[in-house]
């Protein structure tokens, strides 16, 4: 991954209308078609507002409309600056490092890193060929119980490719009837699932091929299973939590999963983290 520097942004994004440019020309790439003369004009930065006006007609648009920008009053620039934050560290930052970066209010510095973590979410991948699946827990008391019933914690469902993408999903228990049908939603049939000895995955669909690996017999791989891929994820995740966030609520904690998630599938590309993570914001909300 090539790497972005404080100075490449400064270069790139030195004002809030550098990063209004930036927005429109991501949006209509090829040009912004005029909704009044119905083709596509030339259009001219309005002095003083976050629109731009057709040369013709004067209608404007806005590139900020139906992205997670719109009707925020904190300038442009430190939204990208909170990407770029956000998206120069592995195991990414807090609210309050993005308070004490960017000079806002705690306030605004949740608000903002839970806007941008929205647009990561991923739900439409799907998986194939070899999938490792695995379920952790998060959060909850820190003595007692730390794997399968630790009281207070909130479980997470992992399915990694490997080689390839990871989707995980908080879930409000590990049942078949809960689980099963995110396997269905995000891994194709055919596809040769791993797991550990847990009796959850023996409610697997028969339309995946099974195999499984004994962890309370200490066995961690036996020929192609093994779950050290899903694991790995597991220990980004927790890492970072724990030495980043310190505590997530169960309310909030998908969209961190979100986040780790995209960082991992994300993480061999040319593309600097920042720039595909900006890539996210011309897409309009749902």
């Amino acid at each position: 991954m090539k790497k972005y520097t404080v100075k490449d942004f400064d270069r790139d994004f030195p004002t809030d209308d550098a990063c209004l440019e930036w927005l429109k020309n991501s949006r209509w790439p090829d040009g912004i078609t005029c909704g009044k003369c119905q083709r596509v004009t030339k259009h001219h930065k309005v002095s003083g507002r976050s629109a731009y006006a057709c040369d013709f007609c004067g209608n404007h648009v806005y590139p900020m409309a139906g992205t997670i920008l719109e009707h925020s009053s904190t300038p442009l620039r430190l939204w990208f600056h909170a990407m770029y934050l956000m998206g120069s560290t592995r195991c990414g930052i807090s609210a309050k490092t993005l308070e004490r970066e960017l000079g806002v209010t705690y306030k605004t510095a949740w608000r903002m890193f839970k806007q941008i973590r929205s647009m990561l979410s991923e739900d439409t991948l799907t998986l194939l060929k070899e999938v490792e699946i695995d379920e952790t827990y998060v959060g909850g008391r820190r003595h007692g119980k730390t794997g399968r019933g630790a009281e207070g914690k909130t479980p997470v469902i992992g399915m990694v490719e490997r080689k390839g993408k990871v989707v995980a999903k908080v879930v409000s228990n590990v049942k078949s009837s809960t689980v099963m049908p995110l396997v269905n939603k995000q891994v194709i049939p055919l596809t040769t699932v791993y797991t550990d000895e847990f009796s959850l995955y023996d409610t697997l669909p028969y339309v995946y091929p099974h195999e499984c690996v004994n962890h309370g017999k200490k066995e961690y791989v036996v020929g192609k299973a093994h779950t050290n891929t899903i694991e790995g994820f597991w220990s980004l995740v927790k890492r970072g939590i724990d030495g980043t966030n310190h505590a997530v609520s169960p309310k909030y904690l998908q969209g961190y999963v979100n986040a780790y998630s995209f960082r991992w599938n994300h993480r061999d590309e040319d593309e600097p983290m920042f720039l595909q993570i900006l890539s996210k914001l011309p897409s309009l909300k749902a």
